[in-house]
């Protein structure tokens, strides 16, 4: 066993892949970073708001004001140079860290794929992508053929992490026995021509899809392994991520996903790519000779060995954090205790109310809080049905009062959460105030227990 492991790290591989998946990684990380500029999200999410919710343990990380597009132009520069594979490692960790600190800012912009490419970043930092096909290879005179197998496998194991875990959070009740929340979701997409008003109103079509996506989810990585069901695992990534871009507001997450999955070919379908990338560059009058082929073309290129340790923490912690849930009593889908970073893919439907009351302690003289004077809309939706953010957002009007010079300031919410169609049922004891909690890794049980079971996963 320990002679094959041995051997597997010694392997070699074409460069190929690595290259292609820079590439294709690099630019839409820049196209996103232009879409969300275009858009006037930064405005809208970071500067106008009067408060932020912040990551447990990341207090520290806020948004910089006008110095916020300062911050995205750092971003985009960078994804496009790594996408040209120019100073590559250090515009790898300069992109790492600029999106990450973007997606720290504030915890309710948090989506799965942009934890995923905060991570997948995070792995590039010790990958030789800019081996071969990049800048990097002119400046230096030289590019490498070869790489360790490790590092593409890296990638693909990664992959395989976030469809593994996709699916197996589907395995549960409301998902496969009540099709919930696709149910929900399809409703709104009724008026689409033809199928919306004909198969996308039958029951049938919503379990097609619960158990559709469960089964695409487990199967994916397996299918894209072996060489003789690739391409028609691929042609099945297509199709899906096409559909649910059609279908739901899920950003660049498709296209990430679509192309992320090329890195499953072998290297002589990425060397074809690169041929199709120099074709294109060359009708933009673009010079390309250099990139393929520089004065000097060296056999093997060798990685630290600490990077490779570094990666293997990495991905066993990826493959860990999802469980941590198990750490906490309670339905998962309800408090939320262990929900985010575990690759739970668009699996529940909450919507909430919360209304904070101030309560001077001893006199008992109260008023309730107009939360359109502290928070935008999209703040207010997502705080309204999680625990953390409402404690967060609570005790930020307790301190905000208290500054305005009120005393005994207690502050009391009641909170209301609809979860997957069911009725609404009180969410956070009324009777805790919530100036005296505090939000930490410990179970919340200031959490109304969910009146009803979700068995699964």
């Amino acid at each position: 066993m320990k002679i094959r492991i041995t051997n597997y790290f010694k392997h070699q591989t074409n460069a190929a892949p690595l290259a292609v998946f820079r590439i294709f990684f690099g630019l839409l990380m820049f196209v996103s970073i232009l879409r969300f500029c275009s858009k006037g999200w930064i405005h809208s999410l970071y500067i106008d708001p009067i408060f932020h919710f912040s990551y447990y343990g990341f207090e520290f990380v806020k948004p910089l004001g006008t110095f916020t597009y300062l911050l995205f132009l750092i971003c985009g520069i960078a994804a496009f140079l790594v996408a040209i594979g120019y100073k590559y490692r250090l515009s790898i960790l300069v992109f790492f860290l600029s999106f990450t600190y973007i997606e720290l800012m504030d915890k309710t912009t948090y989506l799965n794929h942009y934890y995923f490419v905060s991570v997948v970043s995070f792995i590039m930092l010790f990958l030789p992508c800019s081996a071969q096909f990049s800048m990097d290879a002119i400046s230096r005179k030289k590019s490498y053929k070869m790489v360790p197998n490790w590092t593409i496998d890296s990638l693909k194991l990664m992959l395989g992490i976030v469809y593994l875990y996709a699916g197996l959070t589907k395995i549960n009740s409301d998902w496969l026995i009540k099709a919930m929340p696709l149910k929900l979701w399809l409703k709104s997409k009724y008026d689409l021509p033809f199928v919306g008003q004909t198969i996308m109103q039958q029951e049938w079509f919503h379990f097609f899809m619960s158990w559709g996506g469960m089964f695409y989810d487990l199967s994916i990585p397996f299918l894209l392994i072996f060489k003789k069901t690739r391409s028609f695992a691929f042609f099945l990534v297509v199709v899906f991520h096409i559909a649910t871009r059609i279908l739901f507001p899920i950003g660049m997450f498709p296209y990430i996903m679509i192309l992320s999955t090329i890195i499953f070919f072998d290297a002589k379908v990425h060397l074809r790519i690169l041929v199709c990338i120099e074709r294109i560059l060359q009708i933009f009058k673009i010079k390309t000779h250099a990139l393929n082929k520089p004065i000097i073309q060296i056999e093997h290129y060798k990685v630290r060995k600490l990077s490779k340790f570094i990666i293997l923490a990495f991905l066993l912690l990826q493959l860990l954090i999802p469980w941590r849930y198990l750490l906490y009593p309670g339905e998962l889908f309800w408090n939320e205790q262990g929900y985010r970073f575990s690759w739970r893919v668009m699996l529940m439907e909450k919507k909430g109310n919360s209304v904070f009351k101030i309560v001077n302690s001893k006199t008992n003289s109260f008023f309730y809080v107009n939360n359109n004077d502290f928070l935008s809309d999209v703040q207010q939706k997502q705080m309204s049905f999680q625990p953390d953010m409402i404690l967060e957002y609570g005790q930020y009007l307790g301190n905000h009062f208290k500054n305005q010079g009120h005393q005994n300031v207690a502050v009391f919410v009641e909170s209301y959460v609809s979860l997957n169609g069911r009725f609404s049922q009180q969410f956070i004891d009324p009777s805790a105030n919530l100036m005296d909690l505090k939000d930490t890794f410990k179970h919340k049980y200031w959490i109304n227990p969910l009146k009803d079971e979700i068995k699964g996963f």
